[in-house]
């Protein structure tokens, strides 16, 4: 079994040696005594890999973990191809050097682990580090045996002669291998065919597992520094408001009480325990501004009144988002078009682990240190440089994990605040946001209001779609309006109408896909109803442009046995989804109570096409959730 650690790889600039599709990557080498001329001290060829003589291999990971697996996931790409016994690897967290350890984006270089993006971004290039470093290894075997390298082959940590019966393990090679400047460069096409597979889609158990059951797995939460004191911000009633003035000299008055410290948005009570913390809390009264944005805000009255006012004007600011073919043409030969509104609510994250983080300024005072679980340590880096005046190098971060996250941990607003609490005190702080202040002050999923409109041709096919989607968060409410991704749609329009209301968002588990998604499938329904068709059959004839989606179609069918006739009460409902190139279907059995209006599922069930499976646990782990 593998294991891990959460201790960071420390690598100067010159170790930062070669890359593969965007990613380099480390091997150190370490002395064994049964190869002549053995190296006894360590040699750092490059980034992502130490062989040590015992044949223990460590695997930088650069995968933040919040309970996913990808800490895990990640590097089983490598150690797939560079062909290492995965009993005999130990996980390493990638410190913040997007330059060295990010994939490959839009806008450069990331470590944000947000959008699904930890396996999908990273397979193909670790992937192809892994092999190059499989390949170099056959190669020190093969100079070291003086034959040709094209014979030989690997079973997991070992490189083989079968010509010979010759063996070395990689430990035994990294104690003579010489240091390379550049790995061997691989193609796409040297890496193996998925049928050749030992670890990717295999039954692998998690590497953080053992330490988050036996307790040692360290979160930012536990970390304990000399001289640590505790704090917690009250922020505005109305968010975004500003301190005006508070009872400070009633709060240090209180038992153990350090100070009360005002920040942007909030106060922040300082003491020596965080129960005096809480106490303090309860205690403090601020005098807020009267001048935020959200001042005054309805959430209600605005998503029922002025959204559908918005929708119902033609002159109302619009953007749009996305056009295919010409939907005003399509809508004005059709011979029959629906129209839907669907409405939903702003959504709360509600991670397990309350937001928190540690902060530690050198006795200078030009240097911090901070431990948080984050979803982007990079960017953590640049906000905390940034709020402090700080150059990026004046901040070393520690990666910890995460009780959960969703998106909301990967902006760092609340390690900020222990930041500037820590400077402004000169001591260690450990800030941890109250659940109430969590979601008081949170950053939410938008509410929104989708119009949406299908039109028929005469054939009965979906000549035309339009979406439009009303609320405040540009991006955060259009994701997941891509109905042409499984429906043979030639004409679709989708438009944003936004407005601002001074509220904090954020990216919730897909962001819009639920809701959007929710609309379209909403639309489907009806027009299956109205045209006497099985909801599935009507789906089904409009996918032949998008086979993954049909398939997935027919494998829910037979899990489901959908043509089966349901008990008395009982009903079936059924959706696709989409997301991040994965494509699903799912079947829900149902009962509904008409005099208290609650439904109950009974049984669920559901196809996914997500490709190459690399932990087929923690993908079913993942549908299950939902």
């Amino acid at each position: 079994m593998s294991r891990s650690t959460l201790a960071q790889v420390t690598l100067s600039r010159r170790e930062f040696l070669g890359s593969a599709a965007g990613l380099s990557f480390t091997i150190a080498v370490a002395g064994t005594p049964t190869i002549a001329n053995a190296r006894t001290s360590e040699l750092t060829i490059n980034a992502w890999v130490r062989i040590a003589p015992d044949d223990q291999i460590t695997i930088i990971t650069p995968a933040a973990e919040m309970g996913q697996g990808s800490m895990t996931g990640v590097p089983v790409a490598l150690a797939e191809e560079m062909d290492a016994d995965w009993a005999m690897v130990t996980l390493e967290m990638a410190p913040a050097r997007p330059d060295i350890y990010g994939y490959s984006g839009r806008r450069g270089k990331s470590m944000r682990i947000v959008g699904s993006r930890a396996i999908r971004s990273y397979f193909e290039p670790m992937r192809i580090a892994g092999a190059r470093v499989r390949k170099y290894l056959m190669q020190a075997a093969a100079d070291e045996w003086r034959v040709d390298v094209e014979g030989l082959i690997t079973e997991p940590g070992t490189v083989i002669d079968p010509r010979s019966g010759l063996r070395l393990s990689y430990g035994q090679i990294a104690s003579f291998a010489d240091a390379a400047s550049e790995l061997p460069e691989v193609s796409i096409d040297e890496l193996k065919a998925p049928g050749s597979f030992r670890l990717i889609g295999k039954p692998l158990d998690r590497v953080d597992i053992p330490a988050k059951v036996d307790g040692s797995a360290m979160f930012s939460i536990d970390v304990r520094l000399p001289k640590l004191v505790y704090a917690s911000t009250v922020h505005a009633p109305v968010q975004l408001a500003e301190p005006l003035s508070w009872n400070e000299n009633e709060v240090r008055a209180l038992p153990g009480v350090i100070g009360a410290i005002p920040l942007q948005h909030g106060v922040a009570v300082v003491a020596d325990s965080f129960e005096q913390v809480l106490l303090a809390r309860k205690v403090l009264r601020v005098q807020w501004s009267d001048q935020a944005a959200a001042e005054g805000y309805d959430s209600v009255k605005t998503l029922e009144q002025d959204y559908t006012s918005i929708i119902a004007d033609d002159d109302a600011p619009r953007t749009p988002v996305a056009t295919i073919g010409d939907v005003d043409e399509a809508f004005a030969s059709a011979s029959r078009t629906y129209k839907s509104s669907f409405s939903s609510d702003y959504a709360y994250h509600a991670q397990m682990e309350p937001l928190n983080a540690v902060a530690r300024f050198n006795e200078a005072g030009d240097h911090v240190e901070i431990w948080e679980g984050t979803q982007a340590p990079d960017d953590s880096v640049k906000m905390i440089a940034a709020a402090l005046g700080f150059r990026p190098d004046q901040v070393t971060h520690h990666q910890q994990y995460m009780g959960g996250a969703f998106g909301r941990r990967s902006i760092t607003d609340y390690t900020i605040e222990a930041a500037l609490i820590a400077r402004a005190i000169n001591r260690p702080v450990k800030m941890i946001w109250t659940r109430e202040e969590d979601l008081a002050f949170g950053m939410f999923r938008p509410q929104s209001l989708q119009c949406v409109e299908a039109a028929l041709d005469t054939k009965g096919n979906i000549s035309g779609w339009r979406h439009c989607v009303v609320g405040d968060g540009g991006s955060l409410l259009y994701s997941g309006i891509n109905p042409e991704l499984y429906y043979d749609i030639p004409n679709t329009l989708v438009e944003q109408r936004g407005v601002s209301h001074g509220i904090r968002l954020k990216h919730w588990r897909a962001v819009a896909h639920p809701f959007n998604i929710f609309a379209i499938e909403g639309l489907v329904d009806e027009m299956a109803a109205d045209a006497g068709l099985d909801p599935l059959e009507f789906r089904r004839a409009r996918m032949s442009l998008t086979p993954k989606a049909a398939n997935t179609f027919n494998t829910v069918e037979k899990m489901s046995d959908w043509h089966k006739p349901r008990d008395k009460g009982r009903a079936l409902g059924l959706s696709v989804t989409e997301r991040s190139g994965s494509l699903g279907a799912g079947v829900v059995e149902i009962s509904l109570d008409v005099k208290r209006g609650k439904i109950r599922v009974h049984k669920v069930w559901l196809a996914v096409d997500g490709g190459i499976i690399v932990q087929p646990e923690m993908a079913r782990r993942n549908i299950e959730s939902g």
